[in-house]
């Protein structure tokens, strides 16, 4: 690693001191002091809970292969800070990233912006420079106050929403809902993944009083899935048999919702075809969910209660049992819930912590898992717990990790040769 790029991201990871700061005057002040390059562009704006990078990465994959250039935006990143910012696909390089860092620094120190303010910044930034047509951003933390929540976009998309964040968002899932649909803007349409009736009423109530032309998974536009392939219908659209490398059938929804989106700029004039979509969605791949190694090894970022049960799914659908369960938690998720999920399917669950300030203990996940009368150790370091999981299964038997994507990323970094650049397409 450059010694500049180095000491530039130690400069931003710092400002994470400053914690997490739900308000937009400062992100406004902060790009009004650069031009607005936000008002350059044309955005797409994603909130929801879980599949929100994955639905990003699928959007940038059909624009890639519609030949339009696109920014991409996603957080947190698996392995290097470029990851969160790509152009057509790719992450940009750490000398964008030190220019970039460098020219916002003298008003972020003046203003004392948090670290999501000023990547957010740099984004914007970084694409009206490199004059993409599109851009495509998912939020951080909830929407109405999240730092991308600056712009006015053309098209907002609602992935799945559930619970997460609960002492910044609420602990009903009607307030959680009523923060994500705060990114509606008065005319801008929105299209929704699949709800909850509970998140769908407020939805419906906040798109009818900005006057928000609002499609939903289930009414306007329909996913069947078929094993590995699922089948989109919609208006005047059929999209058969398409078979994406991302597996797990709950991405099929994240997918056709990338779809619904890219069909509707199609029917605004943008020039998105049926095979471009089909491309661009088959060819997608997002590192770190559900992602199988070799030697049947499984990472998946699953963090929260409704991504574990979406990963629990997938174990039953695939018939995974025996499974050695690496697995080690934030100490502000819910990491008694995410393991009742999973021990159904765990031979052995090896308890760890993540790579963050503040972890769940790893006694504490031991005793809950000896509560529920099943086999667990603990490990103070995450490379020796997968070790020891890999050691102790049986032939066949899945070693799967999760609990965190910083865990994940760990022991991805670990167990890959080469983690340096990652793409959201697989070559053609």
């Amino acid at each position: 690693m450059d010694h500049h790029f180095r000491d530039s991201l130690n400069y931003l990871y710092s400002l994470q001191f400053f914690g997490i700061k739900l308000g937009l005057d400062n992100t406004r002040e902060l790009l009004s002091r650069v031009g607005n390059p936000q008002e350059q562009l044309k955005i797409i704006h994603i909130a929801g809970t879980n599949g929100k990078g994955s639905t990003a990465a699928a959007i940038a994959s059909i624009f890639q292969s519609a030949g339009i250039s696109a920014g991409l935006f996603t957080s947190p990143h698996l392995h290097n800070f470029t990851e969160r910012i790509r152009v057509d696909t790719l992450q940009i390089s750490e000398s964008e990233v030190v220019e970039l860092i460098d020219e916002l620094r003298p008003y972020a120190e003046e203003l004392r912006a948090t670290f999501f303010e000023f990547t957010t910044a740099m984004a914007l930034l970084c694409f009206h420079r490199r004059g993409v047509q599109w851009a495509v951003l998912e939020t951080g933390l909830g929407g109405r106050l999240d730092a991308t929540n600056v712009v006015i976009p053309e098209l907002c998309l609602v992935t799945p929403i559930s619970f997460d964040h609960t002492s910044c968002l609420g602990n009903e899932l009607s307030a959680i809902a009523s923060e994500k649909a705060g990114i509606f803007k008065l005319g801008v349409p929105v299209i929704s993944a699949y709800q909850p009736e509970e998140v769908s009423s407020v939805l419906e109530q906040h798109a009818t009083e900005l006057k928000v032309p609002l499609s939903q998974f289930g009414h306007d536009y329909h996913c069947q899935s078929e094993d590995d392939s699922f089948s989109l219908t919609g208006p005047g659209f059929l999209l058969e048999k398409l078979n994406p490398a991302l597996v797990g059938r709950h991405q099929h929804c994240n997918l056709a919702l990338a779809a619904a989106a890219a069909l509707f700029l199609a029917e605004c004039g943008v020039e998105i075809g049926l095979p471009q979509i089909r491309q661009g969605l088959e060819k997608v791949c997002w590192p770190g969910r559900l992602e199988w190694l070799p030697e049947r090894i499984l990472l998946d970022g699953a963090h929260n209660p409704a991504g574990a049960k979406k990963l629990a799914t997938y174990l039953q659908q695939q018939n995974l049992k025996d499974v050695h369960l690496v697995v080690g938690c934030k100490a502000d998720k819910q990491a008694n819930e995410l393991l009742s999920e999973l021990l159904p399917f765990a031979e052995h669950v090896y308890a760890t912590c993540p790579p963050v300030d503040a972890a769940v203990p790893v006694e504490e996940l031991v005793d809950f898992v000896h509560g529920w009368g099943g086999r667990a150790s603990g490990y103070a370091n995450s490379v020796v717990a997968v070790q020891a999981a890999l050691e102790g299964r049986s032939p066949g038997e899945t070693v799967l990790v999760v609990g965190s994507l910083f865990l994940v990323a760990e022991i991805r970094e670990h167990l890959l040769k080469n983690v340096d650049t990652l793409a959201i397409t697989i070559d053609p």
